[in-house]
């Protein structure tokens, strides 16, 4: 089954989108920059910032040497402080990072199943077609997850931290941070993948 060369070019570009889509939802999920909490009056015990994440929030103070201590408290599922928010976007996620992962890999055997002619092409283009949706479906979690965490901190809503955590439950402003910066590029790619695979899907090339 020959590929010309731009059915090879849409085929690699599909799976490189596909990898970018996983390893920047993965290193989302991972850092603490998803909302930046500011303090305008820091005192001993008030932070002059806090970086919230998904799965710990860190915490900067100033010392005597007008510098910045970073302290950090990790969380997970069973902590009963965590909002709904910061909850959901932990599901949906871990769950995106696992899906991109196992697109990946299903993208993989597809295109090597392809390229050696170990099955019917129609078997191939239905399993291109399954990696689309998938990626889509996989983008719209990532998606639904930032736009309820900006939303959040558009409603600067607040956190009841724990009291060892040392942290107001409001901060006086808070914004988006890094994270969400790179969990849109995750659901963009995720996005771009789907898409250049169900065109290749409709419109497989020619003998």
């Amino acid at each position: 089954m020959p590929l010309s060369e731009k059915d090879t070019n849409l085929q690699i570009t599909g799976f490189t989108a596909a990898i970018l889509a996983w390893l920047f939802c993965s290193v989302s999920m991972g850092l603490p920059q998803w909302r930046v909490w500011y303090f305008q009056e820091p005192m001993k015990s008030k932070p002059s910032m806090a970086l919230v994440g998904l799965w710990r929030t860190c915490i900067y103070h100033n010392n005597n040497y007008s510098s910045n201590v970073r302290v950090c408290h990790r969380y997970n599922y069973h902590d009963s402080f965590i909002p709904l928010s910061i909850r959901v976007a932990q599901h949906l996620v871990l769950v995106s990072s696992f899906l991109g992962m196992a697109g990946t890999v299903s993208s993989i055997v597809a295109l090597w199943k392809m390229y050696t002619e170990r099955v019917r092409k129609n078997t191939t283009y239905n399993s291109f077609f399954f990696l689309g949706i998938l990626n889509i479906l996989t983008s719209s979690f990532v998606l639904f997850a930032l736009l309820y965490n900006y939303l959040c901190i558009m409603r600067n809503e607040d956190i009841a931290f724990p009291p060892f955590f040392h942290i107001p439950s409001f901060p006086d402003t808070q914004k988006a941070g890094s994270a969400l910066a790179v969990a849109t590029l995750a659901a963009f790619f995720f996005v771009l993948s789907g898409t250049i695979f169900i065109s290749f899907t409709f419109h497989p090339p020619r003998h």
